[in-house]
């Protein structure tokens, strides 16, 4: 008989959202474990919409705590905060919570003095967000320049920061924010991303972005894109140099007569030229403000085959009100339900719900599960027996009477009950429960599409995730809980904590989709693990960790790979 070697005895993994041992009162005020400067901000960075309010954070307040996290780990550890903004923009396509980043590790690092001493010296900084202690922290050059590129993934970016920046500390804009925003103006700026962002209602245009950082031009093309931008800047921009086809398609077109654009749009051959539509660089926003009308049926077949994928998703109840005809909407279904397309697009699963909730016509319904789907292909099929735990209390529904007032189409609860329902349809052998106080089983069937079994889900009152697991959890191979981690148990008195619930033998996943600074159990190494973000990132860590290896940050997965 095995007396040793059994399953509770499997070789310690990490992963990297780590607590720190130390605990404080959490927004129910229960225990809350806090958790280290790096992963308390990546949990936030990649739940945080920039000046966004969540149900127990004033949207200043939590941009406030994401400043100050980013100029402590810029301090401490820069060559790390360099590769998160990179990841956190390019691969979880958090967008403003990445160009904040990059401009407050500037700042921070500048403040502290450092970015401007020789790579040798050697500092000390006191950083009460992580406690009173002194880090030992490497000077250099560099870091914030890189930071800054890393943080710039469209053309109209550069302009972002320095809009940020300015607003925030003043009209003099440091070096290490231009040279990084050079570098990332030769990678962006070509002639389509000229003619889609830079407008009059910008407050820095192409232009002034290429006077105040002075990008050397990567070719002779782009050396003239940058003077005919300034030129453009200052209404002296009459001549298009011979080399810039997509400018000179696009003036062309703006001097057809008003009243011959819409036969124009109606004649295939004109609109599929090299001068055409796609070759003059025309958006469907570009398009609808040279037809000086609406945009009827024909004008929307004459844009789709040169519109991009987020594009067409975000606009399939326009082409509803417009009438598009069938064999338009079969064409653009291939598109949204094409996995290679889903792939290359980024989109986060949610948005495909989000369309699904938009839309009206029975025609789209197929294909965004199959795109819903397929942007959830790397959810594990995870092995014998789990217990998927789904919060949907009050603080998961943004808007809520007595919550603070949110925007957003698409709830935590959503995305909450979305990922629940994604991992218990793909496991071989799942029990999936919504929760609040009291909890229910979801049934559900293995054929069942993503978008019916999140039907089945209600909100409860309250937050006890101990009871839920305590009325559920049936020796199941592991627990799965999608939520905002801020549990209480004052309603049922029970003691019980989500660390205590489970045996320390059984792995505890835990999705936070909030953000908020403290944990409901400790993370990290012992069978418990917190993870934040819906990406395929966070996907793979359940069965690295599972495999007996320990999981790292996303980019550094993609480095190992």
């Amino acid at each position: 008989m095995s007396r040793f070697n059994t399953r509770s005895a499997r070789p310690t993994v990490f992963s990297p959202v780590t607590t720190t041992g130390r605990t404080t009162t959490n927004h129910q005020g229960t225990v809350g474990h806090l958790r280290d400067a790096r992963s308390e901000l990546f949990l936030l960075a990649v739940a945080n919409f920039v000046g966004t309010d969540t149900f127990y954070e004033a949207g200043g307040e939590r941009d406030d705590r994401y400043t100050a996290l980013v100029r402590t780990v810029a301090v401490e550890d820069p060559a790390w905060m360099v590769e998160f903004v990179r990841w956190l923009r390019h691969e979880a396509n958090m967008r403003s919570a990445a160009l904040v980043a990059a401009a407050e590790t500037v700042k921070g690092r500048l403040d502290a003095g450092l970015d401007r001493v020789p790579t040798t010296s050697v500092r000390t900084a006191t950083m009460s967000e992580v406690g009173a202690r002194t880090l030992t922290v490497t000077g250099g050059t560099g870091y914030s320049r890189k930071v800054v590129d890393a943080a710039l993934a469209r053309a109209d970016e550069p302009g972002e920061l320095l809009g940020y920046w300015t607003a925030r500390y003043g009209r003099a804009v440091p070096k290490p924010i231009k040279r990084g925003i050079a570098d990332a103006v030769r990678r962006l700026y070509n002639e389509r991303s000229l003619l889609k962002y830079d407008t009059a209602s910008k407050g820095y245009r192409f232009g002034d972005v290429i006077e105040l950082v002075h990008p050397a031009p990567e070719a002779t093309w782009q050396g003239e894109l940058f003077k005919h931008a300034i030129d453009r800047r200052h209404n002296r921009d009459e001549v298009i140099p011979d080399g810039l086809s997509v400018l000179q398609a696009a003036k062309t077109l703006s001097h057809l007569p008003v009243a011959d654009r819409r036969a124009y749009v109606l004649n295939p051959s004109l609109v599929a030229s090299p001068g055409g539509l796609a070759g003059a660089g025309f958006t469907w926003e570009r398009l609808a403000g040279w037809l000086q009308g609406p945009m009827d049926a024909a004008a929307w077949a004459a844009i789709v085959p040169s519109m991009g994928y987020m594009a067409l998703l975000r606009n399939l109840r326009n082409l509803d009100e417009a009438g598009v005809p069938d064999d338009v909407a079969e064409r653009v279904a291939a598109r949204l339900a094409d996995p290679e397309e889903v792939a290359r697009s980024g989109q986060f699963p949610f948005r495909f719900y989000a369309a699904h909730k938009a839309v009206q016509s029975l025609r789209w319904g197929h294909a965004l599960e199959k795109a819903l789907r397929a942007s959830l292909a790397n959810v594990p099929a995870l092995p014998g027996r789990t217990l998927v735990l789904v919060d949907q209390s009050p603080s998961m529904f943004p808007g809520y009477p007595f919550s603070t007032a949110n925007t957003s189409d698409i709830t935590l609860a959503d995305k909450a009950k979305l990922f629940g329902s994604a991992l218990a349809l793909r496991a071989a052998d799942a029990d999936l429960v919504g929760y609040g106080i009291a909890n229910y089983t979801v049934p559900f069937h293995r054929s069942d599409a993503v978008l019916t079994a999140m039907g089945r889900f209600h909100m409860e009152d309250g937050t006890d995730t101990p009871a839920a697991i305590r009325d559920h959890y049936k020796n199941h191979d592991r627990v799965v809980i999608v939520t905002d981690e801020q549990t209480g148990n004052m309603w049922t008195r029970t003691g019980l904590t989500v660390d205590s619930t489970v045996p320390a033998n059984v792995p505890v996943y835990t999705w936070n989709l909030a953000g908020y600074r403290t944990g409901h159990a400790p993370s990290g190494a012992a069978n418990r693990h917190t993870f934040g973000g819906l990406t395929d990132a966070a996907f793979r860590m359940i069965p690295l960790l599972e495999s007996g290896r320990s999981a790292t940050w996303p980019w550094e997965q993609r480095a190992a790979a």
